[in-house]
């Protein structure tokens, strides 16, 4: 009797990877192994896991990998300011590359090398886990259902799962595409493909719209130790821990929404819209230690860096040596980036209440517009013809 191929499923419970694995299943006749990896998205396993089973999984795996998310990829990638295109943060594309370290991971362990994943053929996704699995996993093979199936759309899905009466939450009324983790909550697809409308007022989970804030504001210091974030008001925390608070903190203060239209790998601008409040707080507060504790030249030339760091996350190249480069540089960065940031937060607005570190570079005595001994300003003045030097141009007489 032939031995059935086994199929590893990364499974998020959602409308696509549900219907994969019924359809994985009639059309590979195959095993299907559906794992789930929480970077901190997931409340309760069990729904998950019996929504797999009734959709056909053979098998189910469960890796709790919150924690190891934000403290091994989202604090990395504040450390290195890594922003794509001016907006988006990259929660989403931070996770892709431990999920698909999990999911290879369970492969190995179930002696198969045949994975799959829910991302579509227009998106970023399928080129972050499948660059990350050819990296992990040399000669496995990959099946992404978007690239194959007669499906076309999600409304199609919507439908296919009805008529194979497959446990689904999504609707043809709010058809998103949902990904959340604990960086943010992303939302594609929909009405929000019109990009002459803006977004549904009841679109947001965790941050409140700031028309609709009624309290008064609130004050949150966060505590850095060589880039790294660690106390919330002089509270020390677990990194998970740290951006769940910063999370509720920033989401009740309407901080951290993002509408964005980006550029994606494959060629497609695309828009998405971002919910990110703890992120959001994370990035500008290291920003603003960085401003005191940089010298001028390695601040500017990280800013170079940070754009590079940026597109190697988002086009899913975290598994590369130019990728391990860019963070050795961005942690001899951090050496004196340690200290305190004080925010005012007031209904969707941040105002700098103080800056403080050990390591701070500022100086009130030089920079003072008042009465000091340590700076002559005549000293300029060569200053300022040296400086003009390159520029001049000398004829002969």
């Amino acid at each position: 009797m032939k031995v059935k191929n086994k199929i590893v499923l990364a499974y998020s419970g959602g409308l696509d990877t549900t219907v994969m694995i019924h359809w994985l299943k009639k059309n590979y006749n195959a095993e299907i192994i559906a794992c789930t990896v929480n970077v901190g998205n997931i409340e309760d396993i069990k729904e998950i896991e019996a929504r797999a089973y009734k959709a056909g999984a053979d098998k189910f795996y469960y890796i709790d990998a919150a924690e190891e998310y934000v403290k091994d990829y989202i604090f990395p990638a504040v450390k290195a300011n890594a922003v794509y295109e001016r907006k988006y943060l990259l929660a989403t594309a931070l996770s892709r590359p431990l999920i698909a370290k999990k999911i290879v991971e369970v492969a190995k362990m179930e002696n198969t090398k045949i994975l799959s994943h829910g991302a579509t053929g227009k998106g970023n996704d399928q080129v972050r886990f499948e660059v990350s699995f050819n990296i992990l996993y040399p000669g496995c093979k990959v099946i992404a259902p978007w690239r194959e199936w007669e499906l076309r759309s999600r409304s199609d899905e919507i439908e296919y799962a009805k008529r194979n009466r497959l446990p689904i939450k999504a609707t043809p009324e709010k058809p998103y595409s949902v990904d959340e983790n604990a960086g943010h909550i992303s939302y594609e697809g929909g009405v929000l493909e019109d990009i002459e409308r803006g977004y549904p007022e009841d679109l947001f989970r965790l941050v409140s719209l700031p028309k609709k804030i009624t309290n008064d504001g609130e004050t949150v210091s966060i505590t850095f130790s060589r880039g790294i974030p660690i106390k919330i008001n002089n509270a020390e925390y677990t990194p998970l821990q740290l951006l769940n608070e910063l999370n509720k903190i920033g989401g009740r203060n309407g901080i951290g929404i993002a509408d964005v239209v980006e550029n994606r790998l494959v060629g497609i601008k695309s828009r998405g819209v971002y919910e990110s409040p703890g992120l959001f707080l994370l990035h500008q507060a290291h920003q603003e230690l960085e401003s005191i504790t940089l010298d001028r030249e390695t601040m500017h030339f990280k800013e170079i860096i940070s754009l590079k760091y940026a597109e190697l996350v988002y086009y899913g190249l975290w598994y590369t040596k130019l990728k391990e480069s860019c963070d050795a540089f961005v942690d001899k960065t951090q050496e004196n980036v340690t200290g305190e940031v004080k925010f005012e937060l007031y209904r969707g607005t941040i105002k700098v209440v103080s800056r403080k570190s050990p390591c701070s570079l500022y100086s009130a005595k030089l920079a003072t517009f008042e009465k000091e001994e340590v700076y002559d300003q005549k000293d300029a003045a060569g200053f300022i013809k040296l400086f003009s030097l390159p520029y001049l141009s000398f004829k002969e007489k």
